[in-house]
């Protein structure tokens, strides 16, 4: 269900992950602080007996709803031998369930005037529902009847396995750039299997799956006691918990306590390199990465600052310095889990990164030069009070904009990963006083530890498109 994801898409690109544009309004950092208190997103915050957490937000601006339901079990914590299974198991959450058979919910939320989808990402599955208000307890009937009653045949496994191989080759295998930087650059800068794995996964492993690992892995994972469901929208409080208990509340906890694997990285304390040929490509790529603070630590927001004054938006250091002044690329783009959430909706080790496409001729060297010339700039130097003063301004309004965005999903989306995560969705209105406290020294002291080249990942893209032209040509 990825490619009309357009919903969750545009949420991602709002918030940092093609870059911020600046921001032209003439708010200063004061005005910040003092409207911070002006605007408080309303959070309800439930856990029924079988453990589904439930979080509720009101947003009456619109007579819609938005349901979405987040399983913690993302592709990194997938089994071994099974890559991309987390992936393969959420296509089979669209095939049937006791209650509403192939596709049946798809056509249940489409013919009531909503629009739908699910994805996998790093520590999460989610699958949402935007649709009239009026519509929420029908929403709710269906999400509950999936996770309660699931439809696992051979045949339905059989197909999802062709349909996930299908956009693996079509994604990945057959387009130019398939996977750089998003899938390529954990498997070479991650240690832990987990972390570094290709979770869109092998063919043969896709092959490989059997409806035992789906009953299995279904019965692990797919329980309220590892799940959360937000409501952003148009509803009353009171009723829509009552909806929830009453579709929700009897289904069973999972019999057995669900541990998650050690995710955890070791320092890195050499810089790595690494290069792949890309037969498709008519020009080179690079693309780097560092490892990141752990969340919710004063480094990780300083790192969230850095992020804005080095690479989102056309005011970033490295736009400047390697497409207005040194014309190397047409653009750069990255971020903290570039291109597959946002600094807040992960919960393991992540990496900042960055990632251009460029002319054969420019020398990787030369860019890498470059890079470390930026990079140096913040390590050297504390950044001075109007740069920092902006960088949180982007912040603020990249935040605020993925907030509201896609009628209530962005919110949900939030609100559901701070409970999975933290079990405190009521962080959602604490992050912006810890941006705002930010100093120059912290932004400093985390470039010094972060942004070391011993703490780098390089990845050069070879255009094999472009050797064989010139092969040609000879």
């Amino acid at each position: 269900m990825k490619n009309v994801y357009a919903v969750f898409v545009a949420f991602m690109v709002i918030f940092g992950l093609s870059g911020c544009q600046p921001d032209t309004h003439t708010e200063t950092a004061t005005d910040v602080v003092e409207s911070q208190a002006g605007f408080q997103v309303p959070v309800r915050y439930e856990t029924l007996d079988n453990g589904l957490k439930v979080i509720l937000s009101q947003d009456m601006t619109a007579p819609v709803v938005t349901v979405a339901v987040y399983y913690n079990i993302g592709f990194r914590i997938e089994p071994r031998d099974r890559t991309g299974f987390a992936h393969l198991f959420e296509h089979m959450m669209f095939q049937g369930s006791g209650n509403l058979g192939k596709m049946e919910f798809v056509q249940l939320v489409q013919s009531n005037g909503g629009v739908l989808n699910g994805s996998t990402r790093f520590d999460y599955t989610n699958y949402f529902e935007i649709v009239p208000a009026h519509k929420l307890e029908t929403m709710l009937w269906a999400e509950a009847d999936r996770m309660r009653s699931l439809d696992i045949t051979e045949e339905n496994l059989i197909n999802q396995q062709g349909v996930v191989k299908n956009e693996v080759r079509v994604n990945v295998l057959n387009t130019p750039y398939g996977g750089f930087p998003w899938l390529d650059m954990p498997q070479y800068a991650n240690e832990n299997w987990y972390n570094a794995h290709n979770f869109y996964g092998d063919l043969e492993d896709l092959d490989a799956a059997t409806l035992d690992d789906v009953a299995s892995f279904f019965q692990q994972f797919y329980a309220p006691n590892n799940a959360a469901i937000a409501i952003v929208g148009d509803f009353d409080y009171d009723e829509a918990l009552t909806f929830v208990e009453q579709y929700f509340g009897d289904i069973p906890a999972s019999a057995e306590e669900i541990v998650l694997p050690d995710i955890t990285e070791p320092r890195q304390e050499e810089e790595k390199r690494a290069s792949r040929l890309d037969p498709l490509a008519p020009r080179p790529g690079f693309a780097f990465a560092y490892h990141v603070p752990d969340r919710l630590t004063p480094e990780w927001y300083a790192m969230g600052l850095l992020d804005q004054i080095l690479i989102q938006g056309e005011d970033s250091l490295l736009y400047q310095a390697l497409v207005k002044e040194e014309g190397v690329t047409s653009d750069v783009s990255g971020g903290i889990n570039a291109l597959l959430g946002n600094m807040l909706n992960y919960s393991g080790p992540m990496l900042w990164q960055g990632s251009l496409i460029h002319d054969t001729d420019v020398d990787e060297e030369r860019i890498a030069g470059i890079i470390d010339d930026v990079i140096d700039s913040v390590v050297e130097n504390p950044v001075d009070a109007e740069t920092l003063e902006r960088a949180k301004i982007k912040w603020r309004s990249a935040y605020y904009d993925a907030i509201n965005a896609a009628f209530g999903f962005g919110r949900a989306d939030l609100l559901a990963s701070l409970a999975l995560f933290d079990d405190d969705p009521e962080q959602i209105n604490r992050f912006e006083a810890e941006i705002m406290a930010v100093t120059p020294e912290m932004i400093q002291q985390t470039a010094r530890e972060y942004l070391r080249s011993t703490n780098r990942t390089i990845l050069v893209l070879e255009a094999g498109a472009a050797e064989t032209e010139v092969a040609s040509n000879d």
